[in-house]
Order: C-alpha cells, then sequence, then structure tokens
C-alpha cells in the first residue's frame, strides 16, 4: 500500500480508536445502513465511525439513512458543483473532476481518514485518489477482475453474469486506484449462479453478501491504516 500523504490524519488514527470514514452513496443505501448498524451495534469493537455520508443524487434514499443516524449528509453532483447550466454542457471527465474536487474538499473538512464507495455511481478522479491512495476502497457487484470497468455498474453486470454462462458471481471489495475496478482486491464473497437467474434473483442472492463484505472491508482497511 502506498502510505504517502498520510502525515496528519494518520496522526488522528493513531489517538483514536476509531478511523472516521465517510461513506460514499447514489441510491437507497442499504450498504450504508449495514455499515451504520455494526457500528451502532458494537460501539466498543468497531474500528470505524461513519463521521460524512456524501450522495452523488439529491434525492438518495441513502441521505435520509444519514440523518436518521444523526450522521452529516451532504450531495456532491455534477449539477450541486458546477451549476445546472454549466453542468449540461461539461463533458464526462469534467463532471467527474468537478465531483471528485467536491468529495475531497468535503472529506478535508470533516478530517476524513478512509472513504467507502458504496454504490456511489461517479467515478473519482483527479488529485482525491493521490490525496487518499490506499484509503478508499470499493464494493463491486461481481468477482472482479471479471465483469468489471467503464458501465460495468448494477443490473448490467448481473445482465452480463448471466449471459456469459458463468456458474458463479458475488461481490469484491477492492481498493480504488486511477483505474476502473483495477485496484488491489481485499476479498470477495461468491454465490451460485443458478439456471432461470434473472438479474433481479441474482442481486438478491448477492445483496446480502455485499452487507457483511462492505463491513469485513472497512475493519480490514481499518486494520491496515493503523499499522
Amino acid at each position: 500500500m502506498n502510505r504517502e500523504g498520510f502525515s496528519d490524519l494518520q496522526k488522528t488514527s493513531s489517538t483514536d480508536s476509531q478511523i472516521r470514514v465517510a461513506v460514499l452513496i447514489s441510491g437507497g443505501g442499504t450498504n450504508l445502513q449495514a455499515i451504520i448498524d455494526e457500528e451502532r451495534q458494537n460501539p466498543k469493537n468497531c474500528p470505524y465511525k461513519v463521521s460524512l455520508v456524501i450522495s452523488s443524487t439529491k434525492n438518495a434514499f441513502g441521505l435520509e439513512r444519514a440523518k436518521k443516524a444523526n450522521i452529516p449528509a451532504l450531495v456532491a453532483s455534477p449539477y450541486s458543483v458546477l451549476g445546472e447550466e454549466q453542468a449540461k454542457n461539461a463533458t464526462r471527465e469534467e463532471k467527474r473532476l468537478a465531483v471528485s474536487r467536491q468529495v475531497l474538499n468535503l472529506c478535508q473538512q470533516h478530517q476524513i481518514q478512509a472513504i467507502v464507495l458504496a454504490g456511489f455511481l461517479t467515478v473519482l478522479s483527479g488529485s482525491i485518489v493521490d490525496e487518499y491512495s490506499g484509503r478508499i476502497i470499493n464494493l463491486h457487484p461481481a468477482l472482479l477482475p471479471k465483469f468489471g470497468g467503464v458501465g460495468m455498474w448494477g443490473h448490467h453486470v448481473h445482465e452480463a453474469v448471466i449471459a456469459s454462462g458463468a456458474t458463479e458471481s458475488g461481490c469484491t471489495v477492492h481498493l480504488v486506484d486511477k483505474g476502473c475496478d483495477t485496484g488491489e482486491i481485499l476479498l470477495q464473497r461468491k454465490v451460485p449462479v443458478l439456471p432461470g437467474d434473472t438479474p433481479e434473483t441474482l442481486y438478491a442472492r448477492i445483496a446480502p453478501e455485499e452487507h457483511s463484505a462492505m463491513v469485513e472491508g472497512i475493519k480490514l482497511l481499518a486494520k491496515k491504516l493503523k499499522v
């Protein structure tokens, strides 16, 4: 793991039993809820604290989950960052960079030590990947390195898995680097692909594994950061 750039953030973790985590979402936030529940149910043994939730969409139900748990919940979308007119005319990369810069600013303001991508549909790019190198993890709904990369998210992944004839799928928690779904794999959970599966039935089998994998992934990251 790249250990450059830890400095003050690393010092904070050494004096605190929990690392400060930001969870990035785009939708319902079921993985966020699993992360929150683990912290609330095991307050003395949980190595992380959810200190910030950021959504790429203003209507994501995950924002309500955060507010109910008294966690600061903010929006970082192309429209909220660039404004409606500029966002309409911006390229995909310009939107990604704008959102990424805003996420970095918010994480720095809230003294975030690690970032968790839990269904965040904007690919992070630019300086945030360097500033938080080795401290960003992502949950991908397939067994990487297969079925990853640009366009492989949500039902698109499950459709591709079924179309390929694969007999198993699952989810992967990995470190984020400058590629798309190319970082070091921390853990995977596997489920069978059954005859007659649809993207919906396959997702229903994977979802519970995602919840536990996400929690385990944050704990593994926390352990790495405290070494």
